[in-house]
């Protein structure tokens, strides 16, 4: 498997899973588009696109850093244009940046429900629709989408219903862009963690689940492995971190864990 020579386009890459999947891809010598808002250090947050660029260079890859809020239309459309002027195209989309907000109807300001829906769900329809001119044109084109298996059990809406709303928009591109580029070749998936992610969203909301959860770099070995499967047989699956693993034949999960030894905390969305 190698991601060499390839061009992967990755939002939200600033930290996190998107940071990790980028480091896991220019292992093999791939060019990385570090598209996130962050240019400037933040007070509690590490990671800029700048910083990201440094180590995906020095892990052996070719880095693009832009400034791209997937909000505006015209950046992102601008992004993809220059993504692929730069490196002769685009292969892979990874619609990793994502907005979270955990709370019930009563508590949830339209101005939050607005923020998650224009970063999730609009954000992921949006950079689909601006890289897949290009994506239509590459030998092994995927999109991977970081969201959850479509599940209608009601005690995943109940609580946090409009958050629920925006991730499940990201997986109904998925199921619908899956089938809709089916002819052209595009594989368009999702990825989701079995546990919660040692992510800045987890010691926000989740702070008791940070020492029982998993490294980023489960998801970032998990998307190496379906970016690398064909295109044309690994299309419209919702994908879960463990088990991709497991497919490819990993027993040893212990050096994902945050703290070894200790009892996961499951993640959202699964049952």
């Amino acid at each position: 498997m190698s991601l060499k020579g390839r061009t992967i386009f990755i939002t939200g890459a600033s930290r996190g899973i998107g940071r990790a999947i980028a480091l896991r891809c220019a292992r093999d010598g791939a060019s990385i588009v570090i598209a996130a808002k962050t240019v400037d250090p933040h007070p509690k947050l590490a990671g800029t696109i700048h910083t990201v660029a440094e180590e995906v260079q020095a892990a052996g890859g070719r880095a693009l850093p832009l400034r791209v809020d997937i909000r505006d239309e015209e950046a992102v459309l601008a992004a993809a244009k220059q993504a692929a002027e730069t490196f002769g195209g685009i292969d892979v989309l990874v619609n990793n940046a994502s907005a979270i907000g955990m709370t019930g109807t009563l508590a949830t300001p339209i101005k939050r429900y607005d923020l998650m829906q224009t970063i999730n769900a609009r954000g992921t329809y949006l950079c689909s629709q601006a890289c897949l001119p290009w994506l239509m044109k590459a030998s092994n084109p995927h999109i991977l989408n970081i969201s959850p298996p479509l599940n209608l059990n009601p005690r995943w809406f109940k609580g946090h219903v409009a958050y629920t709303i925006a991730k499940y928009g990201m997986s109904m591109c998925t199921l619908g862009m899956a089938a809709e580029f089916a002819q052209q070749g595009v594989a368009v998936n999702s990825l989701w963690p079995r546990t919660t992610i040692a992510t800045a969203a987890v010691e926000v909301f989740f702070p008791g689940a940070l020492s029982s959860s998993r490294k980023p770099e489960i998801m970032a070995d998990a998307a190496y492995a379906i970016l690398n499967r064909d295109n044309r047989t690994t299309t419209g699956n919702f994908f879960i971190d463990e088990a991709v693993l497991r497919s490819e034949g990993v027993t040893d999960f212990a050096p994902y864990a945050v703290t070894p030894g200790a009892a996961l905390t499951s993640d959202l969305f699964l049952d």
